[in-house]
This record gives C-alpha cells, structure tokens and sequence, in this order.
C-alpha cells in the first residue's frame, strides 16, 4: 500500500501537468503554434514528468512490489480492464446528448483516432523491443503499460474536448486513468514504471494527435470561442503532489537502539488549500513517509557459521494534517508559503527476520518478532518557495518538519522464549518519529 499512495499522487498530477496554458479572453493564431514555442514545452512538462519518474523508479521497481506483496498479496480486482475506457466513453456520450465541446463530432473522432494510432503504434514498438517481464511472471510484454496508455490517451482526449468548459471534466478523466494505472499495481500486472511511462506516453499521443489534426483543419478547434469563458482566480489555491527525502532527528528511534541504522527516508503525498484571499487559506495534505533500518550484521564464527544479519523491515506512517496557510508573492514568478498543520499519524505493522543460506525455508529467512507503532498526533510546518512556469503550474523547493510521539510495540516468536525472557514475548518503546522532508512539489493552481 505504501508506494501506491505515491503512485496515486503522482498520477493524479497528470490532471493539472497536460491542461493546456489558456490564453483567456484572447483567440490566438494557430499558425505560429509550432514544437519550438512556449505553449509546447508547457505541453511537454507533464509527459516529461512521468518518462523521467519512470527511469529514476526502475532500479526501485521490484521493492516496490515487494511492499505490495505485503500489504496486499492477494488483491485481484479487475476494475482497470473496463475503466480505462470511460474518459472516451464520456466525450462520445457528451457529443450526442448535444453538449458543445471543442470540436464537432467527426473531427473529435478524427483527433481521437490519431491519437490512438500513435499510441498503439509506441506501446507496441517499445513492448516488443525491450522484453520486460510481468511482475506476476505471466509473459514478457510489461514495459509500457498499454492499459495506463489507453486510459490516459482517454483523459487527455476529454480534457482536449471539454476541459474548457468545464474543469470538472478533466478532473474525472485523469481521476479515472489515475485509478487504471493504480489498479495495474494492485493487480500485479505492472511494475511502477510502467504505469509511469504509460501516463507520460498517452497524453504525449493524444497531444500529438490533436497537433496534426489541427494542422490539416488551420485553426485550434471548431469552438474557439469556448476560451473566451475562461475566467482566472487571483487566489493561491493550489493542489500539489510533494515527493522528497526524510531525514530523522538525532533521536530518532532512540530507544529502540536503532537510532545509529536509520537511513534517509522518503516521504510522498497530496497537499492542497483553499485561498480565502491572495494572503490567507486552509490546507490538508496526505502523505506517506518510509524510513529503512540498515541490517544489523552478526559474526558466529564460535558457533561454526561465518555470519547471519537481522533485517527490520522499514517503519512506515501514513499522515494527515490540517491548518492555515499563508501566501506572499515576491513577484509574478516566484511565491513564498508557510503552513502549520494539526493531524494524525498511523503506522506499519512490520517484522524483523533472520537472514541467511543456513535457514531452512524458502526464503532464507527466520521471522524474530512482528512490531507496530501506535497512531499519534502529529505536528506539521514548512515553508516553500514556487517557480511559476505559468498562471495554472508551478514547481516547488519546500522543507517541513514533522513531529509526532508513538509507542512501538514488538512481538517475538514464541520459539525464542527461555527462562531469561520469563516468558515475556512482548516489549515496546516509546519513540519521538521526528523528521526533516526536503523535496520538490509540482504545484497547480486552481
């Protein structure tokens, strides 16, 4: 479940990366649009993105999996094989209850066509070039996922259609790709790269697709005058995805004795506000922080073996919080924000195994004892600083401390009781979960 969230954030971004950069009130000339001018490399930013977040997750793919598999080895619910369609299926059923998108019914068609030819045609060139297996081992045709393709091929065609008039639109669209790709990841059928490179590569083909078909009609849509419609919020209300490291303080897992094994974590969410006015707002977040345990390595040459590790699966905690939030603009690029959050924090189960050849069992591996940290309060507050590549996105630098007090609870195997133990098969420690995020967000105002 844990980098699924992250999944999750990371493709629901695509709802704001591959909207269009509105020129409002304003009809420009689509002939001086070409792959060279500014509204290109805003079209470009959101399947950048996700070519980028593929290749940077694969070395990370199979413990990505590894954390499914613990969550949720059995989940297997095909949702994803008939959702992926439903953006499409949206457009069409809009079109002939009469409701006036961008284009006219047979050039969307057209456009849509396009889009999916160049689609298929990358999907199925990569697919069978570069041979990668199905994390369930049931063929070597994974990389890209054609499911994800397709389903983001669909949002960015009813965004591309009806975005305009409403951004209801494309917010379910993207939400329904969104929750395709995710259940490529749940169902096993696909690593995490890719659903990533499956994002990036349907909304590159759709916006491909609609390019040359714009350029055999001359002009941007059948209803230009749809933009004109298009009014701006001089507020700061924002939703953006935060992927970064956490760092944990000094006396981190202190008590555990495990203070001096922590290594950088990672931490991913959602965080969004409303902007009462251009200074003050209201804001949430959901986000999800990992911190792995180095292996702790033991010598038994005495006992006639070279060595055995002990190996604590990472802590992991899914947040949330809520506070006010306040914004100052440097100037038309660059936005100051600070934030103090009140939430809750609630943690992994998680086991602590021995490792090593000498195990009798499948994995090599002995389970010593199962541990669980208590759902805490939590305490939340950062600053940030936001690029804005236009009036609808921006990218982040932010840093947050986060602080939160929870009890482990640890659980040993029932063997390892002697008379030294009394018997006592359970232990705790309270620990103060205390860290630093550094990272960066893709910020979209709204």
């Amino acid at each position: 479940m844990v980098k699924f969230l992250f999944i999750l954030l990371l493709l629901q971004q695509s709802i704001i990366c591959a909207q269009d950069s509105l020129v409002l009130n304003t009809k420009y000339s689509y002939d001086k649009v070409d792959f060279t001018e500014g509204k290109w490399i805003n079209k470009a930013i959101a399947p950048s993105i996700f070519f980028v977040a593929s290749a940077a997750s694969w070395s990370e793919r199979e413990n990505i999996r590894e954390i499914r598999n613990r969550y949720i080895p059995t989940f297997k619910v095909d949702y994803d094989d008939y959702l992926q369609y439903s953006p499409a299926a949206a457009v069409f059923g809009l079109k002939i209850a009469g409701v006036k998108g961008r284009n006219n019914t047979l050039r969307a068609t057209i456009s849509y066509a396009s889009s999916l030819a160049i689609m298929g045609i990358i999907v199925n060139t990569v697919k069978n070039s570069v041979d990668v297996e199905r994390p369930d081992g049931s063929a070597n045709n994974s990389f890209p996922s054609g499911h994800t393709s397709m389903a983001f091929t669909n949002a960015t065609f009813l965004h591309k259609e009806y975005g305009l008039v409403n951004p209801l639109y494309s917010i379910g669209g993207y939400s329904a790709a969104t929750f395709t790709g995710l259940g490529r990841n749940l169902n096993n059928r696909h690593w995490i790269s890719d659903v990533l490179a499956g994002a990036g590569i349907g909304i590159l083909s759709t916006e491909l697709g609609y390019f040359f078909i714009n350029k055999f009609y001359k002009n941007n849509g059948d209803n230009e005058g749809l933009l004109s419609k298009i009014s701006g919020n001089d507020n700061p209300s924002f939703l953006a995805l935060k992927v970064g490291s956490a760092l944990g303080t000094t006396n981190f897992l202190k008590e555990s004795e495990l203070d001096d094994k922590k290594e950088v974590g990672f931490e991913a969410g959602l965080e969004g506000a409303y902007f009462i006015n251009k200074k003050w707002g209201i804001g949430a977040d959901i986000t999800f922080s990992s911190f792995p345990v180095l292996k702790t390595h033991f010598d038994l040459d005495d006992q006639g073996l070279e060595h055995v590790d002990i190996v604590t699966q990472s802590l992991g905690f899914l947040n949330f919080g809520i506070g006010p939030y306040y914004a100052y603009d440097f100037n038309d690029n660059f936005q100051l924000m600070l934030k103090a959050k009140l939430g809750y924090s609630i943690g992994a189960s998680g086991k602590i195994l021995l490792k090593d050849d000498f195990i009798d069992a499948p994995t090599n591996e002995f389970e010593i004892a199962e541990y669980k940290p208590t759902d805490s309060f939590r305490f939340n507050s950062g600053v940030s600083l936001t690029y804005k590549i236009n009036n609808e996105l921006g990218i982040t630098l932010y840093s947050d401390y986060n602080a939160s007090s929870s009890t482990i609870n640890y659980k040993f195997n029932e063997i390892l009781a002697d008379d030294e133990m009394d018997d006592n098969l359970n232990a705790s420690a309270k620990e103060k979960m205390n860290y630093v995020g550094i990272g960066l967000k893709l910020t979209a105002y709204f």
